[in-house]
């Protein structure tokens, strides 16, 4: 017997051991989502903000203070796609409702479903933000080459502590697994789709009430 025949047992170790080892940290890029949400849940860091809608909450616009609310986006290493804000930051009173958009594209040919998950700093401000309308309430699917946008309507609260003058809300990609969505291939309505459908709608009818007021916020 030659030493390649005697080594071959040992190369048959190494390439099971190597896969395994890679089967696992592709799922746990895949787990990093809920992960995460516990993760922040339990330990209330991070400024992790709720992933439910908001009522508007009518209250008087304290037209007296300013609020600079800035927007920052980061791409993941695992998801193909690139995420653009209309604005950088804007300022806004607190009890105003605001809007921007989110564009989001998919730099490959094959379609994909990623998630936006966002955080707030100073995490202080967490309680105080509401999001009215959001796409980070749920997953999205993107076709090859597709190009989206869709709007965050939020409101900053009157009672926002007065020595917070700057809101950061920082929105991160994170890939979803396609086996999550099956029911979709199955002919049923898709989670990413419905969701945009329902903001839009939802969306236009808060512009047409709110749009003679102070409601959109200033871009700076």
């Amino acid at each position: 017997m030659d030493s390649r025949e005697q080594n071959q047992p040992g190369i048959r170790r190494t390439v099971i051991r190597t896969s395994a080892v890679l089967v696992g940290m592709f799922a746990f890029a895949f787990a990093l989502v809920p992960l995460y949400d516990v993760f922040c849940r339990i330990t209330g860091i991070n400024g992790k903000v709720d992933a439910t809608a908001q009522a508007i909450v009518h209250e008087e616009v304290d037209d007296a203070r300013y609020i600079n609310v800035q927007f920052i986006t980061r791409g993941s290493p695992g998801l193909p796609w690139q995420m653009s804000v209309e604005v950088n930051q804007m300022r806004v009173h607190p009890g105003q409702l605001a809007e921007v958009d989110f564009t989001f594209t998919n730099n490959s040919h094959r379609d994909s479903w990623g998630r936006a998950v966002p955080s707030v700093s100073p995490s202080a401000a967490t309680p105080y933000l509401r999001k009215i309308s959001c796409f980070c309430f749920q997953e999205q699917r993107l076709q090859g080459d597709e190009r989206l946008t869709i709007p965050l309507v939020f409101q900053l609260s009157r009672d926002l502590p007065v020595d917070i003058n700057t809101v950061t809300l920082v929105y991160t990609l994170y890939p979803v697994a396609s086996e999550l969505h099956q029911a979709s291939r199955d002919g049923r309505p898709e989670p990413g789709l419905v969701h945009s459908l329902i903001s839009r709608h939802a969306d236009s009818a808060i512009e047409r009430r709110f749009k003679n007021t102070k409601a959109w916020g200033e871009a700076i």
